[in-house]
């Protein structure tokens, strides 16, 4: 059983996926040290005055529980798309360059579907000539 477990552990891929991981929660920190610590004070500032934040005061004043704080939303946005680039671009295009050279596709474009007129499947292989679903001759 420990023998299957360690072979398991210890394929490429799984190696592959895990420092793949710490990479991106490394990357995660940083990116959410910046959206913290540079582009809130921004989106702060850009509201003005006393305000907690770039938002609204929907109950008594004073009260940060019912404050629609849309500066957080955007901060969450930007860190968000600024994550997925950084995985993007440092882990998943060298990991798709490197399966290229194994002769392996990863990430490729999707097959090409048809519909089968009679069941209304939407998921066949345009060159099926029988729906897998219905038995109907595809055209």
């Amino acid at each position: 059983m420990l023998r299957g477990f360690r072979n398991f552990l210890m394929r490429g891929d799984v190696i592959v996926v895990a420092v793949g991981l710490i990479v991106a929660l490394a990357f995660s920190t940083l990116i959410k040290a910046f959206t913290d610590y540079v582009i809130n004070p921004v989106i702060t500032r850009a509201q003005g005055g006393m305000s907690p934040g770039l938002g609204w005061q929907l109950g008594r004043p004073g009260n940060i529980a019912t404050y629609l704080n849309i500066g957080a939303f955007i901060s969450a946005l930007i860190y968000f798309i600024v994550f997925m680039a950084v995985v993007y671009f440092l882990i998943v295009l060298p990991y798709k360059r490197s399966q290229a050279r194994r002769g392996v596709t990863v990430f490729g474009d999707p097959v090409p579907v048809k519909t089968c007129p009679a069941c209304l499947a939407d998921d066949l292989p345009r060159p099926a000539t029988k729906c897998r679903y219905c038995g109907t001759a595809q055209v």
